[in-house]
């Protein structure tokens, strides 16, 4: 007599799939049964939990201060390359630390895949370990310094024409550029002898394998497609040994930039993406512990009614348990080495994350959970060894307990003007703000402030086609929301009837300035009233994503009375 097959439902809840979620407004959704079997056919056995020994219950409490959040690659000046670079977060965080400010965020600084044009998006990295050489200042350089005149010359005429403060940023052209100037001083004699640690070495290795047979390993030869001798042996040894020579460099620049933070409360806060590239460096030195096939996103929300698809690997639950979690601590210890503080992206998805199957389109997922006491944990343990703050970005569909947990661990939440409402709609207060947040008036993903008041977000949408509903529906919205903040603004004695935009901005800083969270930060893209959003999710070609600069270069950036107002207003809190 045959056993009758264990119910979906039982199986789902073994491999921690869901078959059902709730979203952000508690509206049940129920998942395609056939989607949650694809799912369960890319796990293996859930392994038995390990018992783990205590860590850190939590955090010190984090201080109270204020800074700024920077998009580092439009933090340009007259003497980076088109891009910003590690020196110009040197220069900006020491301009800030003389203002009283006490963190400066970063986009992700994480290394990027190694083809031409270099891509743009510091959420999709080919390694979470290691860093974008295209942050490098060369004329900072060791080798740069020491060379010969005639070499410096070869090097400085590589240099590209500087482009105009608002034209989009040139990755690829930057990055040849860079890249030829960085061969030339390798070549000349800057290759180390030291033989690169066991990760490094990996990286640096997949990189040479990536400038042959391109960055995607999957399609690669099957006796390369790991690390392996037959993998080491056909790395052309003086390609691995450049990338693990930039890698150093790479290091010590970020150290500087690191030391420029000396004195602040918090300093440097690096941006952990949530998920890499499948077939990047850190899927082909991890593959044992990241899922092959499964691509991470969101399931369909207010900002995104089509839902996202980020096209990004993530841990695999099972496997990572089952390795006591190394990878993981690895991944903390390397960015907590230059970093006062770490932003993890996406904080649930600690949890959870929305997996989306091979042949799926983005709303067509379903969540996969991961043990979350070792996940936080681990992440506890690792800041206090380093003595560092963590903020969670907590926004979008998250449960309850999410929000709960990170304040009884000291872990900072995330409160976005855009989303701090009650329950009708309304915007709140400021003190009815959460204290244990980070406020901001917008993140990467939403519009600016100048943006917001202007609508752009819903032009920008309609031209890039990814508008979920009727182009009149959304600007009716829009001005709702608009008249929605003015009255907030207009409750706290912070607007007149006839204020103007510029006014409004300046209005929505001093809102925020009133907030009882623990740090604030402004954006030099607000405070400047840049109008275009630096991402547009859910689209790519369709929006200059992560191309758009700031439109003045570092040293007028720092001399702008505007930016010096919200200074002076933030360091009254």
């Amino acid at each position: 007599m045959s056993t009758p097959a264990e119910p979906l439902s039982a199986r789902a809840a073994a491999h921690g799939v869901a078959t059902w979620y709730e979203t952000a407004g508690r509206r049940r959704v129920d998942i395609d049964p056939a989607v949650v079997e694809a799912v369960l056919g890319l796990l293996g056995p859930r392994p038995a939990p390990r018992s783990r020994a205590g860590g850190a219950a939590a955090l010190p409490e984090p201080p109270r201060t204020w800074g700024w959040m920077l998009q580092l690659y439009g933090v340009r000046s007259a003497r980076s390359w088109g891009v910003g670079d590690f020196a110009d977060l040197a220069a900006f965080t020491r301009w800030a630390a003389s203002t009283g400010a006490g963190a400066i965020l970063v986009n992700p600084l994480h290394a990027v895949a190694p083809v031409d044009p270099l891509p743009a998006s510091p959420y999709s990295p080919s390694s979470r370990r290691f860093v974008n050489p295209l942050y490098l200042r060369i004329a900072d350089l060791p080798e740069y310094r020491a060379a010969e005149p005639a070499l410096r010359a070869q090097v400085d005429a590589l240099r590209p024409a500087q482009s105009t403060a608002e034209g989009l940023i040139d990755y690829g052209g930057v990055w040849r550029a860079k890249r030829a100037a960085l061969e030339l001083l390798f070549d000349a004699g800057a290759a180390s002898g030291t033989e690169p640690e066991p990760a490094l070495r990996d990286f640096a290795t997949y990189t040479a394998l990536a400038e042959i047979h391109g960055a995607d390993w999957r399609r690669w030869p099957g006796e390369l497609r790991r690390p392996s001798p037959d993998a080491y042996a056909a790395a052309p040894a003086g390609r691995v040994a450049f990338h693990a020579w930039l890698q150093r460099r790479c290091a010590e620049q970020l150290a500087a930039a690191d030391e420029a933070a000396a004195g602040m409360a918090v300093g440097i806060i690096q941006d952990l993406a949530v998920g890499i590239d499948p077939g990047g460096a850190d899927a082909w030195t991890l593959q044992e512990v990241i899922v092959q096939g499964a691509r991470i996103g969101a399931p369909p929300d207010a900002f995104n009614q089509q839902g996202q698809d980020w096209g990004l690997a993530a841990w695999r639950p099972d496997r990572l348990a089952a390795s006591d979690y190394r990878a993981y601590r690895d991944l903390l210890r390397e960015i907590f080495r230059h970093a006062g503080g770490l932003r993890v992206d996406h904080v649930a998805g600690l949890w959870r994350l929305w997996w989306v199957p091979p042949g799926r389109g983005a709303a067509e997922g379903t969540y996969v959970h991961y043990d979350d006491a070792a996940m936080l944990d681990i992440l506890v343990e690792e800041a206090v060894r380093a003595g560092a703050v963590v903020v969670g970005e907590d926004l979008g569909t998250v449960e309850p307990v999410v929000t709960t947990t990170l304040r009884e661990r000291n872990i900072l939440g995330s409160a976005v003007l855009w989303f701090t409402r009650d329950a009708g709609g309304a915007f709140r207060p400021p003190a009815e703000w959460p204290a244990n947040a980070v406020a901001s008036i917008s993140t990467h993903d939403l519009p600016t402030a100048a943006g917001f008041l202007a609508g752009e977000h819903v032009l920008a949408r309609a031209a890039a086609g990814v508008l979920g509903r009727d182009a009149k529906d959304e600007w009716a919205d829009a001005a709702r929301e608009r008249a929605a903040l003015l009255d907030v603004l207009d409750a706290e004695g912070l607007t007149e009837p006839d204020s103007t935009d510029e006014e409004i901005v300046l209005a929505m800083h001093r809102l925020l300035e009133r907030t009882p969270c623990r740090i604030v930060l402004a954006s030099p893209y607000d405070v400047l009233g840049v109008v275009r959003q630096p991402n547009l999710p859910g689209t790519t070609d369709q929006y200059p994503n992560w191309r758009i600069p700031l439109p003045l270069y570092l040293d007028d950036l720092i001399g702008d009375a505007r930016m010096r107002q919200i200074a002076d207003l933030f360091d009254r809190r």
